[in-house]
């Protein structure tokens, strides 16, 4: 057994990290860079439940027993077998009980060297949601605002690639933040799994450093913000950007490609507008839509519902929008975002 604390403080310790719970409970959240070898699943899981049900615990252990052994089996075969006599992993089930004890009997059985995870996945969240309360307020924020479309996601992935810190809650929730904010083909995290991420990423910053984050609010999506890092972003100092209107259109029109190769999906979207701005609104939006004037549409949604939802937003939730230091971009080339990131890290340093 290792502890939970000593296991986190360095997960590169180990040459794995094998999760071997159900495929649904893998799926909620689990340990970051953990693979999924579940010794039961959870089509077998729900068998055994029955049988100690309807039978008795003794038929249901025996039962589990022959389930466990096989998927251990196939597990050594299929994925485990060109392993390294040194190979050292970490094994973690709910809560450090018979599952990952099964799995760590085994494989230390053949040899290696093999560490079970005290109190399981249960004792890791425990840790999580704690760290979440506290960890926030560890570093000093530098917030980017900026209305829709004037590339704050754009200017954080230009600072992340020269160096400096950067906090993608955007990228961590797999979504971009508003009403037609979902990114194709790529679903959202859990609220469990997205406060992993973000417990990951928190805990590699440098308190040093200045950390650049993007304006958000309460909720990215379906995944929500923990209050302790809100509040602390909300009180922040703030950076301003500044995007020419056309520009701003182009980049959206960029990021939101996808839409306008089904504007049928765009216009069941836009519908979640229909109590804010009224049905007539939204159907001349929708005709802009399916007649492909997509300029005309981006400019109307950030005039009629985008920049007075970010206007009304930024003043009542960032302390300190009004102080922004501005940084004012000529276009949405890359270039421009790679001297603003090179201007704005020299200028906070």
């Amino acid at each position: 057994m290792i502890a939970c604390t000593e296991a986190l403080a360095d997960l590169a310790q180990f040459d794995a990290v094998i999760d071997v719970r159900s495929e649904s409970e893998f799926e909620i959240d689990h340990l970051p860079g953990a693979v999924n070898c579940p010794v039961l699943s959870d089509a077998e899981r729900a068998q055994i439940g029955t049988i100690h049900k309807q039978v008795s615990p003794f038929d249901a252990r025996r039962a589990g027993a022959a389930l466990v052994a096989g998927n251990i089996s196939r597990h050594l075969q299929r994925c485990f077998s060109d392993r390294p006599r040194e190979w050292s992993p970490l094994v973690y089930c709910w809560r450090g009980g018979e599952r990952s004890a099964s799995m760590a009997h085994v494989l230390a059985r053949v040899g290696w060297r093999v560490h079970q995870l005290q109190g399981g996945y249960r004792a890791f969240r425990r840790i999580v949601v704690d760290a979440l309360e506290t960890l926030p307020q560890r570093y000093h924020y530098r917030v980017l605002c900026g209305a829709t479309g004037s590339g704050k996601s754009r200017l954080l992935s230009h600072l992340e690639q020269i160096g400096a810190q950067v906090l993608d809650l955007e990228s961590m929730a797999a979504h971009r933040g508003s009403v037609l904010g979902g990114l194709p083909h790529c679903p959202q995290p859990s609220q469990k799994q997205f406060e992993t991420r973000l417990w990951s990423a928190l805990s590699r910053l440098d308190p040093a450093r200045p950390v650049f984050v993007e304006s958000e609010s309460r909720r990215i999506g379906v995944c929500q913000l923990p209050t302790p890092l809100l509040a602390a972003m909300r009180q922040s100092d703030c950076i301003g950007l500044d995007l020419p209107v056309q520009q701003r259109i182009r980049l959206l029109r960029g990021e939101y490609r996808h839409y306008e190769g089904c504007p049928e999906q765009l216009c069941e979207q836009l519908d979640c507008l229909t109590d804010l701005h009224g049905r007539t609104t939204v159907q001349r939006w929708k005709a802009l839509a399916t007649g492909g004037q997509w300029d005309a549409l981006v400019t109307c949604l950030l005039q009629e519902h985008y920049d007075p939802v970010y206007l009304r937003s930024i003043r009542t939730n960032y302390a300190r929008a009004a102080q922004a230091q501005r940084l004012v971009l000529d276009s949405a080339d890359d270039p421009d975002f790679d001297r603003a990131a090179r201007e704005l890290a020299q200028s906070v340093v």
